[in-house]
């Protein structure tokens, strides 16, 4: 791997800064130029450290061997054909930036070894136009300034057969982007020390030790300001202007603008995005229209009225919801509280369950296909396999031998088949440790819920203060609040400490290239954010209020903590305030990190080093941005990726979460856009085929959907229960099926006699008459004292269960079958993008076999010398 990198020179000389040429040219007061002094030769990449001479000499030890460091690393990367040249900063003596520039023959040598593929030919298939052209054509970017991008045929290069290539300008034949790689690529590899045969090598390792303060390559201007300079291409300008401006908000990306000047990998990241976006806006559209419907009907509703009538909300006593200190109340206290149920929990919820089923696996289908043309527009179709290399870190354990299994040759791997076992059982050791205290934390949380439910029942009462609140700061309300705060806080904190660990265990796992090092940190970021985003809605949706038993002999946590009932109408409501609290909060401590720290850091960095005398270059204005961090776009992903869990999973609780969605990734889209044109350094453009461990992650999220959460945990299916069955004969009184009496069916009897000296009330309601009141009602489906099963559960509830998984398994399997259908009409790639796939594989083909034709002709032509 490191062939073309290994030269001939003597290791052990420590080079003289003084006889390298590049050292000490002053800037040329040119402020906006991309080149070296000479106004020639482009900057692909510029490194930034402090001169250390001036520093403290009691650590002169170690600043020597990092300046022996820099200056080896410096000789390897002249040694590969790099030039160099070194300027002191304007403003602050101590930095000094190294600009680098990547030859012509050094470009052309690396691109044969990563297989860049560049164009052969142009593109004489006719593209198929779209019947919303004219519609598009409204939002689309201006054309007079972001012009189309001529479509190529392209081929993997090599230098051999160079004539072939479709060069117009030499100059221009390798984009900025494409040198900033290969210049990445030969930064990553290069030795900066020898010890005992072994090189120490990569910028990453120098950057992380102090060696250099920064690396990146150069914004070709300022994001506000055009550039004056006739060779500039003022792309981030255009990209400012068009994308992230904010009065661009309606206008649709410059996708192939954003992948030429940031890279593949950024352009995939805004495309899926952007995506996503559109397809919420057909879920937006039904989810409101239930919503609608539910805020039309919540006073036509039968149930909701017989909570709220006197004579039958009024007339129901509830038997108190915790020990001694709670006491009686009347079903018509939670009058308001059904009213709001039935915006969220009605018949048109069953609706948009199946839809958002339906809608799950549309997008994830068409966005294959849509992924299959970028695949090929962005020549990224075959990356994995040819062009992505091993990443140094892999490289640099590489101390154990192994047959290839495709090659049958020797090669190295950094462990043997039981240390690979070793590292990735540690791995996930570490995960399912960190898994199981999130899940401490979720009982933690459910015991604070449980003690504090007691102190609210036993003070709220008595606080005067509350009285005009008194239908809506309830106990329930109150507990439901504090603790989905509370969730937040520990969901965060667990968020910061983890990252770290997670980062840790992958690198000590040792992937071989960096996709399989992001994929595989991805997995496990997902898997701990999953559990510590969702465990608390879980527990709402499938627990709590299920295991509660009754009156008279409730259920206990740890055997002193009675567990948690559900209103009467459910725990919906509950479940919505929890999403809505972490949902929200989710959202604005991303915009508080990802936003606003930067740009009151740059402001800092700006208010510091401002100065009305000295012109500043380009390189200089760019290390005043801040880095965009290792991790690059994972967060934005993360990001994404559970606020889809939350649009999908607990839909059926709030219908207009894809409302919320749709605004936020509206707005996530331009402030995302402004923040990567604006406030960050210009990333190292990066290949990526796909939106990697993302799409089986999202596919796993699409499988768990609105099934099992519409079954467990909206009412929708004991109401329809006793609509259909327990309404009319046998069961029922009623002639017709009707809703009428639904709320006395659904409310069992408990004889208050039967109450045990622990959970009796130690104080009644004004209202409340020992002698008439004998009873009270709980919710759940059991039979009345006096029965023969008193106080088992009734037909009704097993009614009710079956029903529900009825319900799971018709509507998994109409979605597998939609989903077999769909997969079936719809192809993963398009027929257009297979015809122009196979055109380029037949040029291709036909480009290699001349070549081989004219060398052989060349050959064959040779004279014998001997």
């Amino acid at each position: 791997m490191y062939n073309i990198m290994e030269e001939e020179y003597d290791c052990e000389k420590d080079p003289d800064p003084e006889e390298n040429l590049f050292y000490g040219v002053e800037f040329n007061n040119d402020p906006g130029s991309l080149f070296f002094n000479d106004g020639k030769r482009r900057i692909d990449f510029v490194l930034v450290y402090e001169d250390e001479d001036t520093k403290d000499f009691a650590k002169r030890h170690q600043f020597q061997r990092r300046k022996r460091r820099r200056q080896y690393f410096e000789e390897s990367l002249m040694n590969t054909g790099l030039e160099l040249e070194a300027t002191k900063s304007v403003l602050n003596e101590k930095v000094v930036f190294v600009k680098g520039h990547t030859p012509w023959e050094v470009l052309c040598t690396y691109a044969e070894v990563m297989r860049i593929k560049m164009p052969i030919q142009l593109n004489d298939l006719k593209s198929k136009t779209s019947a919303f052209n004219c519609f598009t054509k409204l939002f689309s970017p201006s054309e007079d300034l972001i012009h189309p991008e001529t479509e190529y045929f392209t081929a993997p290069f090599e230098k051999e057969r160079i004539s072939q290539f479709y060069i117009k300008d030499r100059e221009q034949f390798f984009t900025p982007s494409m040198r900033s790689r290969i210049a990445s690529y030969i930064l990553t590899r290069a030795d900066y020390e020898k010890r005992k045969n072994e090189g120490e090598f990569g910028i990453s390792k120098l950057l992380d030790s102090g060696v250099y303060k920064a690396a990146y390559p150069l914004h070709d201007c300022r994001f506000n300001v055009k550039s004056e300079d006739q060779k500039c291409p003022n792309e981030r300008y255009l990209l400012y202007r068009e994308w992230a401006h904010p009065r661009s908000f309606y206008k649709l990306q410059p996708l192939d603008l954003i992948r030429k000047y940031y890279g593949e990998k950024v352009g995939i990241y805004f495309a899926w995005l952007a995506f996503y976006t559109k397809m919420l806006a057909f879920a937006t559209v039904v989810g409101l229209g239930c919503f609608i419907f539910g805020y039309q009907t919540k006073e036509a509703s039968t149930w909701s009225k017989e909570v709220c009538d006197p004579q039958i909300g009024g007339s129901i006593i509830m038997c108190p919801q915790c020990d001694r200190e709670c006491t009686y109340w009347r079903l018509n206290s939670t009058c308001e509280l059904s009213k709001k149920l039935c915006i969220f929990d009605n018949f048109t919820t069953l609706v948009f369950a199946v839809f958002m089923a339906v809608w799950v696996t549309l997008f994830l289908e068409f966005w294959k296909r849509y992924q299959a043309e970028l695949e090929y527009e962005w020549d990224t179709a075959t990356f994995l396999e040819q062009e992505e290399q091993p990443r140094p870190e892999y490289e640099a354990k590489c101390i154990h031998k192994r047959v290839n299994p495709v090659t049958q040759d020797i090669e190295l791997v950094p462990y043997s088949n039981c240390g690979k076992c070793i590292r990735v059982s540690c791995g996930i050791g570490t995960v399912l440790f960190w898994v199981l205290l999130i899940i401490t934390s979720v009982v933690g949380v459910i015991v604070y819920r449980l003690a504090v439910f007691f102190a609210f029942s036993a003070h709220l009462s008595n606080l005067k203060e509350l009285e005009p609140f008194r239908e809506y700061v309830t106990p329930q309300m109150a507990t439901s609040v504090t603790a989905s705060i509370i969730s937040f806080v520990i969901i965060m904190i667990l968020n910061t400490v983890y990252e770290k660990v997670a980062i840790w265990i992958t690198d000590f796992e040792l992937p071989r290239t960096k996709t399989d090092y992001e994929n595989s940190l991805t997995l496990k970021m997902f898997l701990f954010q999953f559990v510590n985003y969702y465990s608390s809605c879980f527990y709402i949706a499938f627990f709590k209020g299920k295991i509660v038993g009754y009156p008279g002999d409730p259920v206990y946590w740890l055997g002193k903590y009675r567990n948690e009932e559900c209103d009467p109408g459910g725990c919906l409501i509950e479940l919505t305030t929890q999403l809505t609290i972490i949902m929200g909060g989710k959202a604005v401590w991303n915009n508080i990190q990802e936003v606003l720290v930067p740009w009151i850091k740059n402001l800092i960095g700006r208010c510091t080093t401002k100065t009305s005398e000295k012109v500043t270059p380009r390189w200089e204005q760019d290390y005043q941005l801040q880095p965009l961090g290792k991790l690059g776009l994972f967060y934005e992903y993360l990001e994404m990726v559970i606020q889809f869990g939350f649009v999908t999973l607990f839909v059926a609780s709030f219908p207009l979460a894809p409302l919320l969605a749709l605004v936020n990734n509206l707005f996530e889209i331009r402030v995302d856009a402004w923040k990567i044109t604006t406030q960050f350094r210009r990333v190292m453009p990066e290949k990526a085929q796909d939106i990697g461990a993302w799409q089986p992650i999202l596919q796993g999220v699409a499988i768990l959907a609105v099934a099992m959460i519409i079954a467990f945990t909206s009412d929708m299916i004991p109401r329809l229960v006793y609509y259909w069955a327990f309404s009319v004969y046998p069961y029922g009184d009623y002639g017709n099926h009707t809703m009428e009496g639904y709320i006395n069916n659904t409310l069992s009897i408990f004889n208050i006699s039967d109450f045990s000296n622990d959970s009796k009330p130690l104080r009644h309601p004004v209202w409340f008459d020992s002698e008439r009141d004998t009873t009270c009602r709980y919710r759940d489906f059991r039979y009345p004292p006096g029965h023969p099963r008193q106080y088992e559960h009734s037909i009704y509830y097993w009614h009710v269960i079956a029903a529900k998984l009825a319900f799971i398994i018709v509507l998994t399997h109409v979605v597998y079958l939609a989903k077999s259908i769909l997969s079936y009409i719809i192809p993963d790639v398009p027929a257009v993008v297979k015809q122009q796939m196979k055109r380029e594989n037949y040029l291709t083909q036909k480009w290699q076999y001349e070549s081989q034709l004219n060398l052989k002709k060349h050959v064959g032509c040779t004279p014998d010398l001997e």
